[in-house]
């Protein structure tokens, strides 16, 4: 591989931990929903979504999803002459959701018509460990395993530091992340693992599997204290403008949370969709949402309260 490499980042995560590793100038090609940080905005986007989360409600955004995906499509078109110029060495990208990004079989099919050597490697994280195990795999991928190593002890440390905390509480209130509105998902992957770090009770949803759609007797049943509207790939303002066309549970008004008027609206493609550095951010903007009495209350640009 050249160096330094020529990298196309097909995740949003994967370019952030690019850029986190001072790889910026290394960064060729990004995906349309690369926004973080600032410096990447410019770059040549080599992708393109078939689906428009301003204006599509969350349950017509769900339909289209399962009929592309049902019939073995693609929600997303990826630009091969473009990718095929620019003439990456590395393509960071996944196999763990064809939702997430483009599909892993059109990245390899795409970059063997690449003329020169390109390594494509896949990011399957599925917990905070794994995502910190794909820094550091970027990090020896791309000369940059020091940074990486630093960089990783670093979200160590603010993680400890919250766990320290959370040890000591006893309160930990039962806390509904929803994945989705309409229908409703319940957390997995690494969200469950958010909550605990947080302070809260994280058994609604699994830590380290899929998300999953859940129904309106299993959040009664659980009786949610807080309820965090995260839907997937939704920023806070996009989940404001789809509540009012949502058709939420049945009994949503009657539930603890909804009562005691203790429902958050959170940037979720920043901080819990991406599997990438900003996971943590994501668990200290819980433990704010869960705890202010410890952890001071939430900042208004990243958690806004929904009224009842």
């Amino acid at each position: 591989m050249a160096t330094p490499p020529r990298i196309v980042s097909l995740l949003p995560s994967a370019t952030e931990i690019v850029c986190a590793l001072g790889l910026v100038d290394q960064l060729v090609g990004v995906t349309h929903e690369c926004d973080h940080p600032a410096e990447v905005v410019g770059k040549p986007v080599l992708t393109a979504s078939r689906i428009s989360h301003e204006t599509m409600t969350s349950a017509e955004i769900d339909h289209a999803v399962r009929s592309q995906l049902d019939g073995h499509g693609s929600i997303y078109d990826l630009d091969e002459p473009l990718l095929r110029g620019l003439a990456p060495d590395l393509i960071l990208t996944q196999e763990l959701c064809d939702v997430c990004a483009v599909s892993y079989r059109t990245v390899e099919q795409a970059a063997r018509r690449v003329e020169t050597d390109t390594t494509v490697v896949s990011l399957e994280p599925n917990t905070i460990a794994d995502v910190l195990a794909n820094i550091r795999t970027v990090g020896e991928l791309t000369g940059t395993a020091a940074a990486a190593d630093a960089f990783v002890a670093q979200l160590h440390a603010r993680l400890d530091a919250l766990g320290t905390a959370a040890a000591k509480i006893t309160d930990r209130p039962r806390t509904l992340v929803l994945e989705w509105l309409e229908p409703p998902f319940a957390p997995g992957h690494w969200v469950p693992e958010q909550v605990a770090l947080a302070g809260g009770d994280p058994s609604f949803g699994s830590a380290g599997a899929a998300s999953r759609t859940t129904t309106a007797e299993e959040i009664a049943g659980y009786a949610p204290e807080v309820i965090v509207l995260a839907p997937c790939g939704f920023y806070a303002a996009d989940t404001l403008r789809a509540l009012p066309q949502a058709q939420l549970p049945a009994g949503w008004d009657e539930l603890p949370a909804v009562r005691a008027g203790n429902v958050w609206a959170v940037d979720a493609t920043s901080y819990f969709s991406r599997p990438g550095p900003r996971l943590v951010d994501g668990v200290e903007i819980l433990a704010r949402i869960l705890h202010p009495e410890i952890f001071g209350v939430p900042e208004n640009h990243h958690a806004i309260h929904v009224p009842h």
